[in-house]
């Protein structure tokens, strides 16, 4: 199949369309159900459909139309969330045997906001295990396809997040961003992704990853439905100690202002001088996106941070580290898989190294290395040093810059298979994405055009922290001059 954006229209247009009575909340889910039995066979997308937990969450809704109440911003738009994000009474398993059959007693701060906005969750997304992926062939569930290609990856770990919202079996979809797991696949599959400042978007209910290093962000078809999306999941939340303190930024409000007098930069680094492997269609559209920006107003110039070179080596230890220490509570005590042993070590032995797979297991030992007597301070710590390097290059750019450009990706989507056998080739699809979850700064990425292959490629905006509202103003722009959103 081909990718079918907004099938059934906007997120926006839901909601307006089931707030206003020209249709219903029931109506919308059962079309996108429909497409979802359709198609979904081809795709994987999902790890779960909650198809008749969809069609009792619509039928209220409609119940409190017909009453007059109000319903909110998201009325009857069906969501998918990413399966690592915990649902109260329903399978989450972050797509590992290690948390097969695992139901939450809690929900995700980000689900409650979404389904208290009006918003139907109509299934649980297929994800690289544990969010250790770039291309979602991690999952203990098997992979998903990419709707543009079906031999082709939709990128990770957010990858069926990315397919679903691709697919149009819904318009709305989140996903989380350790390394670049929202953007990479929204460039991939030819949607919007975002990911936020670092703590302006709850993590309470998200499994965690690299605490120091995840975000949840939306995937839509539109800027526009990615920035309705953000303010409603964004804000401050009791339950989530790195909480930022501030409410969510009204990221819609100069969507229509353009570019005219905005300072932008163009990361040389990102652009082919100094990191290899950017394929040439992927550098065409990212410089056209500079000329398009340069036409409307924008003044682009060319900028440098330099340590972001090294962006790639330092979260591969930044990361794993945290993750060795974080997927320690899957000991097969307290929940999940259980293994039986003769004592409690090797009971914990047997139920990890069954329950977890290759990607997960690999992580977990380099990190517990990292972090190992001796070896502390040369790796996990000189990495830290790293990241605040890149920090301080990103802050100073920030003094001359409104927003940064980059690719978002290095290629379009590979074909399946191909680079499981090599993780380092496999690492390289972060290098553009992942310096902004080093600094916890947003950045964003935007469909602008196809390359030599036919398949969609991204370009990534980039803000310095709490720079949404730029940053999503500067995306509207390009989404005008890719054609996209009038």
């Amino acid at each position: 199949m081909h990718a079918a954006p907004a099938a059934f229209g906007t997120a926006a247009q839901i909601a307006d369309d089931v707030s206003s009575g020209t249709t219903t909340a029931s109506a919308v889910v059962e079309q996108h159900l429909a497409r979802i039995s359709e198609h979904e066979g081809d795709i994987h997308a999902f790890n779960l459909v909650l198809a008749e937990e969809a069609r009792e969450a619509a039928a209220a809704i409609d119940e409190r139309i017909s009453a007059g109440d109000e319903v909110g911003p998201l009325a009857g738009v069906p969501v998918v969330l990413k399966d690592n994000m915990c649902t109260r009474g329903v399978e989450t398993t972050c797509s590992s045997r290690i948390l097969k059959g695992w139901k939450p007693p809690y929900s995700a701060t980000v689900a409650d906001r979404l389904t208290d906005a009006g918003a139907i969750v109509v299934g649980k997304a297929n994800l690289d295990e544990f969010a250790m992926g770039s291309s979602t062939e991690n999952s203990a569930f098997g992979p998903t396809h990419n709707p543009w290609d079906l031999e082709k990856v939709p990128g990770g770990s957010s990858g069926g997040s990315a397919a679903a919202v691709a697919a149009g079996f819904a318009p709305l979809s989140l996903g989380s961003d350790t390394g670049g797991s929202v953007r990479q696949p929204a460039s991939f599959c030819g949607i919007v992704g975002v990911k936020p400042t670092y703590g302006s978007v709850s993590r309470y209910g998200l499994i965690a990853f690299g605490s120091s290093l995840d975000q949840i962000g939306p995937f839509s078809t539109t800027v526009e439905d990615a920035a309705l999306s953000f303010e409603i999941i964004a804000g401050h939340d009791p339950l989530d100690a790195t909480s930022a303190p501030e409410p969510a930024l009204p990221v819609r409000s100069k969507l229509d202002a353009g570019v005219e007098g905005l300072r932008v930069g163009v990361i040389n680094e990102m652009n082919g001088s100094v990191i290899e492997g950017l394929d040439a269609d992927v550098l065409a559209r990212s410089r056209a996106a500079a000329e398009a920006l340069a036409a409307a107003g924008a003044i682009v110039e060319e900028c440098s941070i330099p340590s972001s070179v090294y962006g790639l080596s330092a979260y591969y230890m930044v990361a794993p580290a945290e993750a060795s220490s974080n997927l320690a509570r899957f000991d097969g005590v307290r929940y999940g898989l259980r293994e039986d042993g003769p004592n409690t070590a090797l009971m914990n032995q047997a139920s990890r190294t069954a329950g977890f797979g290759a990607e997960v297991k690999r992580r977990i030992i380099v990190g517990t290395y990292a972090l190992s007597a001796g070896y502390r301070d040369a790796y996990y710590g000189k990495a830290q040093r790293v990241r605040t390097k890149i920090i301080d290059e990103f802050n100073a750019a920030y003094k001359n810059f409104d927003v940064l450009l980059s690719p978002t990706a290095p290629s379009t989507a590979f074909a399946m298979g191909d680079k499981t056998a090599d993780p380092m080739m496999m690492y390289l699809n972060d290098v553009c994405t992942i310096p902004s979850n080093l600094s916890g700064q947003p950045a964003m990425s935007v469909p602008f055009g196809v390359g030599d292959d036919g398949l969609p490629i991204g370009v990534q905006v980039l803000a310095p922290l709490m720079g949404e509202v730029v940053m999503f103003q500067v995306a509207a722009e390009l989404e005008r001059a890719a054609g996209g959103a009038a």
